[in-house]
């Protein structure tokens, strides 16, 4: 069947992966430009730009094989893209029957019967077909071995949001009847999270806007619980960000003791900022990190540390699909420096008897279990494990974060 476009709404999908893969913007930062740049646009329209550019995104490797684009630049080879996407989109996605465009001239040296063809080859390559670049795919095959094929397929499927009910404020069950049980679905063993069913801008919502929710995967909700915090704790949240995990800490301890974000970026400790005032959350500090001198005057300081380290990000590529394309080998090398700095002089701050967690959202064990391994073997009589977790995409349908539990002798 031949489909129905509107051609303004193709030619802005192909605009914004030009400006994703040329001009190297984020794509979420592009689709939200986007989404604000024609107010005639309606719901349908803004679902259809928004899908598409991130399936694209997400398949930009196996598309490009199939339409023979190695190398595209210029709008008439990202028309030729988004083409070879919309005839193969039923048959990878549903599959369903291929679809047929219509007699455009921006698809006239397009050819379906070379795409199907290009399509039933790439099947049979593992990185084309799972749409990873050849040195991703070399990484993740050698850490992960057989798993790597679950995780991968695992990965590429889009996720839907995850919110985490403020127990300042709320409880799971009051923020699902205010929400609509026919809009969310409960999750067995996390006590504050909801999925919701359909994506929507939820940041719009007055629930939202009252600090009722977050927007938490359900992997990331496991991290704070896993501090094992008690009221009354002094706890630091040493990579804190924008502070997801700072406002979780803050529901468990129940505005008793104190949190202490830092961060080594001022804009986004002044968005966890604001973030902690609408959660209602009041016992909550925040320092930016100048050198190791800010962290030696905390030294022995904290019941609980939170070590959320910067690391690869590919536990969360269903989320972020662009960043696959952006990710280097040498900045994974780098990145494992900074884990291992983080962990090895962070680790000061805890009192002894005290805990710490050291977190990643990365499915490589180089970034997570072999840097607990190290400083364990680094630290032999200052610090024991009490445990570790992962959270599986490919089994658990969450993103895919790793913890461990360390105790100061």
């Amino acid at each position: 069947m031949v489909l129905k476009l509107h051609r303004g709404l193709v030619a802005a999908v192909a605009d914004a992966l030009q400006s994703i893969f040329v001009q190297n913007r984020q794509a979420d930062r592009v689709v939200e430009q986007l989404l604000k740049s024609n107010k005639k646009w309606g719901a349908r329209d803004r679902a259809f730009l928004a899908e598409h550019v991130y399936d694209i995104v997400r398949w930009w490797r196996l598309i490009k094989y199939v339409s023979e684009k190695e190398h595209v630049s210029d709008q008439p080879g990202f028309w030729e893209i988004v083409g070879a996407w919309l005839i193969i989109k039923p048959l990878h996605l549903q599959n369903a029957e291929a679809n047929q465009l219509p007699d455009w001239s921006e698809w006239m040296y397009l050819r379906q019967d070379v795409v199907l063809a290009r399509y039933q080859d790439a099947l049979a390559i593992r990185k084309i077909a799972g749409s990873v670049p050849d040195w991703l795919d070399e990484v993740c095959s050698r850490e992960l071995g057989d798993a790597w094929d679950d995780e991968l397929a695992a990965l590429n499927r889009p996720a839907l949001p995850v919110l985490r009910a403020n127990t300042l404020k709320t409880t799971r069950d009051q923020l699902a009847d205010l929400l609509g049980h026919e809009q969310v679905e409960l999750l067995p063993g996390l006590p504050d999270a909801l999925v919701l069913k359909k994506r929507q801008n939820v940041q719009q919502l007055e629930s939202y806007q009252q600090g009722l929710f977050e927007v938490q995967d359900a992997g990331s909700q496991l991290i704070a619980p896993y501090l094992d915090i008690q009221p009354g704790m002094s706890v630091i949240d040493a990579c804190a960000g924008a502070g997801g995990k700072t406002l979780h800490i803050g529901a468990l301890l129940r505005q008793t003791g104190s949190v202490l974000s830092m961060d080594v970026e001022p804009f986004k400790l002044a968005e966890l900022t604001k973030r902690a005032a609408r959660s209602g959350m009041t016992n909550v500090e925040t320092i930016v990190i100048q050198g190791l001198d800010s962290i030696k005057n905390l030294a022995g300081t904290a019941d609980r540390l939170l070590l959320d380290v910067p690391c690869s990000g590919l536990g969360v590529l269903r989320r972020n699909p662009d960043s696959k394309w952006k990710l280097k080998p040498a900045f994974l090398d780098q990145i494992r420096k900074i884990q291992w700095d983080i962990l090895s002089n962070y680790a000061a701050m805890v009192k002894k008897g005290g805990k710490m967690v050291y977190a990643t959202c990365s499915i490589l064990p180089s970034e997570s279990e072999e840097q607990v391994q190290r400083f364990l073997k680094s630290f032999p009589d200052e610090w024991t494990l009490i445990s570790e977790q992962r959270t599986s995409p490919a089994r658990d349908g969450f993103d895919g974060f790793y913890m461990a539990l360390m105790q100061r002798k």
